[in-house]
């Protein structure tokens, strides 16, 4: 018997805390600047959050049946992963945004062989920091194959977004 364990956020709030960039009812949240309602231990307007992006948010290690190894909690492991952000060739291309400047080596490689292993284009992003502040703007990596990393490359360099 599978039993399907209910991950809880609590005490995690790296999505609030301005890793992944959103906008909660007109106040940017990005890198050094978190969600307004962020204590850093949860939400003090929880019942009142926007269905979009908050309720709609679909962290990759609290989604049911989750395949992330129980240390892979974002707070723990520094990593946020976002399953099928986009899709390439027919592929779903995952997303992994740091807990902080850079992915710590561990769950790097842990990220890059689930892509090898299940064939998922892999995009994570470092932060860019100047002067010790982080920047809006984060640098991103593609792994996968070659034509991806190419395809990736050729639309960073024309400032395309890559996901929304």
């Amino acid at each position: 018997m599978v039993l399907n364990v209910v991950r809880q956020c609590q005490p995690c709030t790296a999505c609030c805390d301005g890793w992944v960039q959103m906008n909660i009812r007109g106040a940017g949240v990005y890198p050094g600047c978190p969600c307004p309602h962020s204590t850093g231990k949860g939400c003090d307007d929880y019942a009142n959050r926007p269905v979009d992006p908050c309720d709609n948010f679909n962290c990759g290690w609290i989604i049911p049946n989750s395949p992330l190894p129980d240390w892979m909690k974002p707070n723990e492991a520094k990593v946020m992963l976002l399953f099928n952000k986009l899709q390439w060739r027919g592929l779903p291309v995952d997303l992994a945004v740091p807990v902080g400047k850079r992915i710590p080596p561990r769950a790097l490689n842990w990220l890059k062989q689930f892509a090898e292993k299940h064939g998922r284009p892999l995009l994570y992003t470092e932060q860019v920091v100047v002067n010790g502040k982080f920047q809006k703007d984060q640098q991103t990596i593609a792994y996968g194959p070659p034509e991806f990393q190419q395809e990736v490359m050729q639309k960073v360099a024309q400032g395309q977004r890559l996901w929304r």
